[in-house]
């Protein structure tokens, strides 16, 4: 098969289209046909060589696809050859083939293409574990989401509005913001002009936000907690503005607040089974209902993932980015 290859870490050009061996299919797992796959951050990290594979996973990028079954492991049941499938993976997505462990394997949603598909796995298990599993977001909360147009933005808008919350957002211009809008967010605020915490407490009369989807890390931890309402729970899930920060625990402890951070990558199997599960009972119906959809900004060969790449890291895109295989 061919795959996307990372020789050496660098830019965007270090991603090589190449031949490589068939993965093998394992006790508990299913060989996946790759019909497409999505960029992620954690991919262009491994592509810098910051962010390399779990032990036991495929060396190749992507970290969520959709395709075909065309082989099942030993013990694999409720699976067939030729199930349409969308998957989270640890790595290998950027393939042409991938062994996915079955327990990770959603079938496609009602109402969604099969290349569409792809756009799914990763933010939908990363939102609902998150808000939902670990943040407890509750109807006539507020969630304040930074960076509402990514992915994984643009997938928390729109499931906190379907449990009934209220919904702010951060993004880079109005472009993003009406996008947003567009999706449900209630309170748009452009970080490039707009201090979120003054902005937030003037939407909120000065409550603040219940539960906060951070994807920044340091450079936001003082103002998120600054921005938590009493008994707030701040979610962290990425390190874009840096690793480490200072906090004012007294603040923490005034506001009886939680912070939490996670990562889904590493996390053991039956961990990623029992937040996939959840996602097919409570996302899925909300996906075939129309109620929740897909954000797809563009579709590029995957032979062109230095392209993708490119996109993603200039923050031009609203939604996800995705790679098709070369269709036969």
């Amino acid at each position: 098969m061919y795959a996307i290859t990372i020789p050496e870490p660098g830019g965007p050009e270090a991603l090589v289209w190449a031949e490589v061996p068939d993965p093998v299919v394992g006790e508990g797992e299913v060989l996946v046909d790759v019909v497409s796959s999505a960029v992620n951050r954690a991919d262009v990290l491994q592509r810098q060589g910051f962010y390399n594979p779990p032990p036991g996973a495929s060396p190749y990028p992507g970290l969520e696809c959709a395709g075909r079954i065309t082989a099942l492991g030993p013990g694999v049941t409720g699976w067939a050859v030729g199930d349409e499938v969308c998957a989270l993976l640890a790595g290998g997505g950027y393939a042409e083939k991938v062994a996915v462990p079955a327990g990770q394997l959603l079938p496609v949603p009602d109402g969604v293409d099969l290349t569409r598909a792809a756009a799914l796995p990763e933010v939908t298990a990363t939102v609902w574990s998150n808000v939902f599993m670990v943040a407890h977001l509750r109807p006539g909360e507020t969630l304040l989401v930074h960076g509402g147009s990514s992915g994984i933005g643009t997938m928390a808008i729109q499931l906190a509005k379907a449990v009934g919350a209220r919904v702010a957002v951060t993004a880079g211009g109005p472009e993003k913001l009406e996008r947003c809008a567009e999706l449900g967010a209630d309170i748009l605020i452009d970080y490039r002009e707009q201090d979120f915490v003054e902005e937030l407490h003037k939407a909120t009369g000065g409550v603040g936000a219940d539960v906060i989807l951070d994807i920044m890390g340091a450079k936001y931890l003082d103002r998120n907690v600054k921005a938590l309402a009493v008994n707030g729970r701040l979610a962290i899930i990425g390190l874009q503005g840096g690793v480490k920060g200072e906090l004012n625990l007294s603040a923490l402890l005034n506001k009886r607040a939680a912070i939490t951070a996670t990562s889904l990558r590493g996390r053991p199997l039956a961990e990623k089974a029992a937040i996939v599960a959840a996602v097919r009972e409570h996302v899925w119906p909300l996906i075939a209902d129309g109620v929740v959809q897909p954000i797809v900004d563009r579709t590029l060969p995957m032979s062109d993932a230095a392209e993708a790449h490119r996109v993603l890291e200039s923050s031009g895109h609203i939604g996800k980015v995705l790679l098709q295989t070369p269709v036969d």
